[in-house]
């Protein structure tokens, strides 16, 4: 039975998660594609210090990547070291050596993916990128085939695993932000620097990569607004509570007849919906389309078992392809090509607000608040205030009724003047729409 050769450049967790899924569920791939998946080579700069499965005692073991990508038996290269610097390097030298590529690079796929595939058809190799955003949902094989027939219109997403969890203890047990994070970091869901989560830089690559799929336009991961999680109080889930919603990181693409407006941020979402459901460290994707409607997939969005999977079914995917033969390649992103496209800015997004205030209390505080937002036309919901016992630190909320982004921007700038605000005011869009 004639096999296909793979080399693996990168031995972390989902490096060795693949490395374990090739090994362990080597005789279901089999039958699935007709032939073998064979590791030939693996590339880690500590491999001598790896335990790895016998099934990999015959591959080649280096510290060098160039000796994988230029194997003359490896047929396909799996980038599975992250980051812009060396990774790019890798996939360009596999693409020079004619080798097809599977990566789960989501920083590097969003920043220059488009331009990347590019040269992978004029090499005529392929590129599959399933693992680069939620691991464990295949949602790159739901926009690129599975409901690729529908004209997408919208897309929501819970996409960082780590500010999901963060948020949703924060919800369930009351903790604050810091301490909560520190747990995360315990468990391993975040980094010892957690900026790529918490402050949603890891969640705007996935949303560059997603939108550039459902869309057909090329997106930069700086096209996206970008707003964390670090503000998020204990007593933010108790107004959005009593306002029937929950707090979520929430990435959202939205086709308006102006254009797409793009945004990585905090946000209400009611509590009836399925997003709102989705806890802890699990990731979700609801697409909405002019035809089909509303679709919904859900699952683990990190992980190396999760991943892992991704990957192998990435590699049985251009495995097959190899074996046949076939002179046409899929784009992983869905279109022949991505236009070019400047999403429009967010600031013309239209929706009602949740405004948070933290203030040293004393009389006619709502009265100049009211007054700054009936300024800029912007008409008050509902005015929120749980009791509190210090009245130096006193939180409560304005709603507002659907208004600009560019209207509460310009609100919440003549407000800092104000000598009563502990700090300034927080801004979180509330989702009607989903």
């Amino acid at each position: 039975m004639q096999v296909v050769n793979i080399g693996i450049v990168g031995l972390g967790s989902v490096g060795m998660g693949t490395l374990a899924i090739l090994a362990e569920n080597a005789d279901q791939i089999a039958l699935k594609l007709g032939f073998r998946l064979q590791v030939r080579a693996l590339c880690s700069r500590s491999i001598n210090g790896k335990e790895l499965p016998i099934a990999a005692d015959s591959a080649l073991r280096t510290a060098d990547w160039r000796e994988v990508v230029a194997h003359p038996e490896v047929d396909i290269v799996a980038e599975l070291v992250g980051g812009t610097g060396v990774a790019q390097e890798i996939i360009n030298a596999a693409i020079a050596n004619k080798k097809s590529v599977v990566t789960a690079n989501k920083e590097l796929m969003a920043l220059c993916g488009a331009e990347i595939w590019e040269r992978a058809i004029a090499a005529g190799i392929n590129l599959a990128m399933e693992a680069s955003v939620a691991g464990g949902i295949p949602i790159h094989s739901v926009l690129r085939e599975g409901i690729s027939g529908d004209r997408v219109t919208t897309l929501y997403g819970i996409l960082n695993g780590t500010s999901n969890f963060i948020l949703t203890e924060i919800e369930k047990r009351g903790a604050p932000f810091d301490a909560v994070l520190r747990e995360a970091q315990q468990l391993g869901y975040a980094e010892a620097d957690p900026s790529a989560d918490v402050d949603g830089y890891d969640a705007r690559s996935k949303l560059a990569i997603l939108s550039a799929l459902a869309f057909g336009e090329k997106i930069t991961p700086s096209d996206i607004y970008t707003e964390g999680i670090r503000r998020i109080m204990p007593v933010d889930f108790q107004y959005a509570h009593q306002l029937g919603h929950t707090i979520r990181l929430l990435c959202a693409a939205r086709q308006t007849p102006s254009g797409l407006i793009l945004s990585v941020r905090p946000a209400l979402i009611p509590q009836a919906t399925i997003l709102a459901g989705v806890q802890g460290a699990y990731n979700a994707v609801w697409v909405r389309g002019k035809y089909g409607e509303d679709t919904f997939y859900y699952g683990r969005g990190a992980g190396p078992s999760p991943t892992g999977v991704a990957v192998v079914s990435d590699l049985m995917r251009v495995a097959r392809e190899i074996r046949s033969g076939s002179p046409e390649r899929v784009s992983p992103f869905a279109h022949e090509r991505l236009g070019e496209y400047q999403p429009i800015s967010v600031t013309l997004q239209h929706a009602p607000y949740y405004l948070r205030f933290r203030v040293n209390d004393q009389p006619g505080i709502i009265a100049k608040l009211a007054g700054i937002l009936a300024e800029k036309r912007i008409s008050l919901d509902a005015v929120l205030q749980i009791p509190a016992q210090n009245w130096r630190d006193l939180p409560f909320v304005i709603t507002v009724e659907p208004t600009s982004e560019q209207s509460i921007r310009e609100a919440l700038a003549d407000m800092a003047s104000h000598e009563f605000l502990i700090e300034p005011p927080l801004a979180m869009p509330m989702e009607k729409s989903l």
